[in-house]
C-alpha cells in the first residue's frame, strides 16, 4: 500500500509498504533544520504515529547531505536573546530530535554525506542508522560557541570517545570510524543507504506491531532506568544557561558571519583551530 507524497515546504512525507519515509528537503542548504523544518518534521511524525498503516519511520536527507544541522544562518537573522527565547528554541530542537526515540514505533536514519550538531542527535535518537560510506558524523558546536541540545552521545560510545568528539568538537568522523565507535548501525556503499534503510525497514513492518512497540518500549526503558532522560534534561539546562549568556566565541562568529556571510564564518573558525592546533597563536 503506498499514498502520495505530501511535499511540505521543507521536508516531503510518503506511506509506501507501511513504511512512512520523511526526506529533508532544503539540499540548497544542505538540509539545515530551522524552525519551519523542525514543526514539519513533528507534523509528519504526528501523521506516522496516528496512521495504522505505518509501521516504521524512515528519515533520510535530499541533495549531497543528510543534514548540517540546526540552522546558523535563521539563528543569526532572527538574533534571539533572553532566557524565554532561548528556552522556545532549545525546547523544540530537543524534542523534535526525541520524537525518533520515543516514537513507539521503529525509526531509521538512512545518512549520506554531512551528518553534522542536531542532525547528528537526531540520527542517534532512531533506533538504526544505516551509514553510506561518505557519510560524515561530528559535534562541531564548541567551535564556535554553542552547546550540545540532545546529548545522547555518552549513551551510544564510550566516555572517552564521546568527550574527544565533543570536547574538541570534531566533525569529521568518517562512517567507519563512526560503526566501529556503535554511533550507526552498517555502513554501507555510497549511494545504497536508503535502499539498505528501506529494506531493513520493509523487513520489520512485516512483524506483528504491537510486538515491535513493546519490545522497543522494553528496549528503551532499559536507557530509563539508567538514567538518560534525566541525564539529556540537566544537559539541555546547561545548554539553556550557555545560550543564553552568550559565549564570547559565538558572538564573534555570528558577527563575522553577518558581515561577510556563514561560509566566511565557518572559513574563519577553521582557520583559527587550525593554527592553534599548528602552534601558531590564533589572532595570527
Amino acid at each position: 500500500m503506498s499514498s502520495p507524497a505530501t511535499n511540505y515546504s521543507s521536508i516531503r512525507y510518503q506511506v509506501e509498504d507501511r513504511v512512512a519515509r520523511i526526506t529533508l528537503d532544503r539540499p540548497e542548504r544542505l538540509n539545515a533544520l530551522n524552525k519551519e523544518a523542525l514543526e514539519e518534521i513533528n507534523d509528519a511524525m504526528d501523521r506516522a504515529e496516528a496512521d495504522v498503516e505505518v509501521h516504521v519511520v524512515v528519515v533520510s536527507g535530499a541533495g549531497r547531505a543528510f543534514s548540517s544541522g540546526f540552522d546558523l544562518k535563521a539563528q543569526m537573522e532572527a538574533r534571539p536573546e533572553g532566557a524565554a527565547a532561548w528556552r522556545v528554541i532549545l525546547d523544540l530542537d530537543f524534542d523534535t530530535t526525541m520524537r525518533f526515540w520515543h516514537c513507539p514505533k521503529p525509526t531509521i536514519a538512512a545518512v549520506h554525506g554531512a551528518c553534522l550538531a542536531g542532525a547528528f542527535e537526531l540520527a542517534m535518537a532512531c533506533d538504526i542508522t544505516i551509514a553510506s560510506e561518505d557519510a560524515t558524523f561530528g559535534e562541531p558546536e564548541l567551535k564556535f560557541g554553542a552547546g550540545i541540545v540532545t546529548m545522547l552521545l555518552p549513551w551510544l560510545t564510550s566516555p572517552k570517545q564521546a568527550k574527544r568528539i565533543i570536547l574538541s568538537a570534531d566533525d569529521r568522523i568518517g562512517a567507519a570510524d563512526a560503526l566501529q565507535m556503535g554511533i550507526v548501525s552498517k555502513v554501507v556503499a555510497p549511494g545504497t543507504h536508503l535502499e539498505e534503510a528501506l529494506r531493513t525497514a520493509r523487513g520489520i513492518a512485516l512483524m506483528d506491531p504491537v510486538l515491535v512497540a513493546e519490545t522497543k518500549k522494553a528496549l528503551n526503558r532499559t536507557y530509563e532506568i539508567q538514567g538518560l532522560p534525566a541525564a539529556l534534561r540537566v544537559a539541555l539546562d546547561i545548554d539553556h544557561g550557555i545560550e543564553s549568556h552568550g559565549s564570547p566565541d559565538k558572538r564573534a562568529f555570528m558577527d563575522i558571519a553577518r558581515e561577510r556571510g556563514m561560509r566566511e564564518a565557518i572559513a574563519w573558525r577553521d582557520a583559527r583551530f587550525a593554527k592553534a592546533q599548528d602552534g601558531k597563536p590564533p589572532h595570527e
